[in-house]
């Protein structure tokens, strides 16, 4: 049967299911703050140099550059090198670099190599990790206004290097 010839309450269910099976990202562990803003790296998006975000942001390309968001999942599929500050943090895909998290989620068949500073660390079954995990001293609080409105610029920017963004596909 074609597409065309579904009745339309069986073309949105089957909408949502795909829908419901999209990689999401995690919920906040006190549910205080709902997850207002989502930004979303795609697949097939190279990006070279930094992110700053306050909200939350799922990567399903590739990122090569230090992050500081407040959420943020790395998806199955996608791949980041850098330096990486949030407060949660959900690898499904493949990290090469350091993260300073509260939470950190390694999850599937995620694939990580470096060091992971942390409060809480859960490791599912098949995650490949080499290297250290350490606990945190302090915990990690998200981006502020300052940087988000780009008042106070990365240290890369100011010493004359200009970001790239590429797009692939």
């Amino acid at each position: 049967m074609s597409y065309l010839s579904q009745l339309k309450g069986e073309r949105d269910k089957k909408g949502l299911k795909l829908a419901q099976d999209e990689p999401r990202l995690p919920e906040p562990a006190d549910n205080s703050m709902l997850l207002e803003k989502a930004s979303i790296l795609g697949a097939g998006m190279i990006i070279t140099g930094n992110i700053v975000c306050d909200g939350s942001v799922q990567i399903f390309g590739r990122v090569i550059g230090d992050i500081h968001v407040s959420h943020l999942l790395i998806c199955e599929g996608a791949e980041v090198e850098g330096k990486i500050t949030a407060e949660e943090t959900s690898i499904q895909g493949a990290f090469k670099g350091t993260l300073h998290s509260n939470t950190v989620k390694l999850q599937g068949n995620a694939a990580i190599e470096g060091e992971i500073f942390n409060k809480s660390l859960t490791i599912e079954p098949n995650v490949q990790f080499e290297g250290t995990a350490r606990r945190l001293n302090k915990p990690v609080d998200p981006p502020s206004n300052m940087q988000t409105e780009g008042e106070i610029l990365p240290t890369t920017l100011l010493a004359g290097a200009t970001p790239v963004i590429r797009v692939v596909g």
